[in-house]
């Protein structure tokens, strides 16, 4: 398959989670809308585009009729893996894909594959698959809240959040750990926990 410019592949992810969520195809105005493009004409561009690279299909004439041809992986992608103990490097692209089809998540999940036991009082344990999601406000954050955070010159860690002023600490739910006490400013919030995974085999 050919490859897809930077633009198509975000306008082809966003349709293969559309119509996965929805079981049918955008309207034009609404790819509009979730490309923050004002005229339809880039859309249609990059619908031809993906066309002939053979990643969708339509009928011609008819509304709402596309069709994912090249379908990414199914599942949640796995993009790395998440400390629970010190720190590591954050996560970038995904690795694998776990297939849960069955299983009910919100669009946009992601999973992390734990390294450590520093939250092992919460039940999460070393090599088990955390399942996150992103957090769009992370303000309105609720204290206790398990997350996985980015602190600013380390990397990326799961712990439960909580904010005091200007400072947040990531507690561990294990006592031969340590809280990180940093101010807020250093820490990002890549996503906040919505399920475990554990393979017993």
């Amino acid at each position: 398959m050919e490859r897809l410019t930077e633009p198509q592949k975000e306008l082809y992810d966003w349709l293969v989670e559309y119509i996965r969520v929805n079981q049918y195809s955008p309207s034009i105005r609404q790819m509009m809308q979730a490309m923050k493009l004002k005229s339809p004409a880039p859309v249609q561009s990059r619908l031809e585009h993906l066309r002939k690279k053979g990643y969708i299909g339509w009928n011609e004439g008819k509304a709402r009729t596309i069709r994912i041809l090249y379908p990414s992986k199914q599942g949640v992608p796995i993009l790395g893996a998440i400390a629970a103990g010190g720190l590591i490097e954050p996560f970038t692209d995904a690795v694998e894909h776990l297939d849960l089809a069955n299983l009910s998540l919100p669009p946009q999940t992601y999973a992390l594959r734990v390294n450590g036991d520093s939250m092992i009082e919460d039940l999460i344990a070393d090599g088990d698959v955390v399942f996150l999601r992103p957090v769009s406000q992370p303000n309105q954050l609720k204290n206790g809240t398990i997350v996985a955070a980015m602190v600013e010159g380390y990397g990326t860690t799961l712990k439960r959040f909580y904010r005091t002023d200007d400072f947040v600490t990531l507690n561990p739910a294990n006592s031969k750990y340590k809280p990180i006490k940093v101010p807020a400013m250093q820490v990002e919030i890549q996503g906040s926990l919505v399920g475990i995974w554990r393979n017993y085999n």
